[in-house]
């Protein structure tokens, strides 16, 4: 039976001292996620996205207010909770199969042997479809495959959560779109907790179970949530007239761009 309270954020506060004094980023901030969840923050820049993911990576501490993952708080990083950057953070002179075997080495090494890692490392790279890739060094593959081995790096520690921070936000459109529907395919068979920051709505609907909207900082908090009840598996084209699909874009857009306008956006 999945766990509905898998991961839990309650009264999560943040607060930065910066040189100019105390800056107030999270305020408050209560959130739920259930296991095997596909969950997208979206908000205008600057409102918290980035560091409540942190918080949730153990990157960072929470000032105020409890995290909770599979029962246990937050207290640092762990490979339980793998992380995909928006920039790759291949180390450049790896293969591509060495930037994930070394991932896999530090969380299986101590008790598996070194076939059943080369197999696991090798197994993930066939997940994300790179293969024919795994001898290539990063400056050798596109922006997309080098996203792709990010993506299988962070899995091939089967973390319990994945958090991906715009893993697609540097990509042309037509490499975004690849990458999207790749992603839908390996969680619909890895059933990972998925915890993803993005500015693109349309993003956002296509993979979500729920979208969590944050209000503009700073003290931001959540503004709203809404719930995709789009049946899976999901395909673009076929949603891109879809009535629901059309309404929970619409329903993101308003909350974006009218209930938290910018002041600039008013003006306009």
């Amino acid at each position: 039976m999945k766990n509905l309270k898998f991961i839990e954020v309650q009264q999560a506060e943040m607060v930065f001292e910066t040189r100019k004094g105390s800056f107030h980023a999270l305020a408050g901030v209560n959130l739920t996620v259930a296991q095997g969840e596909f969950i997208t923050l979206i908000g205008h820049s600057g409102c918290g996205k980035s560091t409540l993911l942190n918080l949730l990576a153990g990157l960072t501490t929470a000032t105020g207010g409890a995290l909770i993952c599979a029962g246990r708080e937050i207290a640092g990083p762990s490979p339980e909770r793998a992380v995909v950057f928006q920039n790759h953070s291949l180390l450049p002179w790896l293969t591509c199969f060495e930037n994930v075997y070394l991932a896999v080495e530090r969380v299986f090494g101590a008790r598996e042997s070194a076939a059943q890692l080369r197999a696991r490392a090798a197994a993930v790279l066939e997940l994300v479809g790179l293969t024919a890739a795994s001898a290539k060094r990063p400056n050798e593959i596109s922006g997309g495959m080098k996203q792709r081995v990010g993506i299988a790096r962070a899995l091939s520690m089967e973390p319990k959560v994945l958090l991906m921070d715009e893993p697609f936000g540097a990509l042309d459109a037509l490499t975004r779109a690849h990458l999207q529907d790749e992603l839908l395919g390996i969680v619909a068979k890895t059933g990972s907790t998925v915890v993803m920051v993005t500015h693109d709505v349309d993003e956002a609907v296509l993979l979500s179970d729920r979208i969590v909207m944050m209000t503009n900082g700073p003290a931001a908090t959540i503004g709203d949530i809404v719930q995709v009840r789009l049946p899976r598996p999901r395909e673009r084209v076929a949603l891109a007239h879809d009535a629901l699909y059309i309404d929970y874009r619409t329903r993101v857009l308003e909350f974006l761009y009218h209930r938290q306008a910018r002041p600039h956006q008013e003006a306009a």
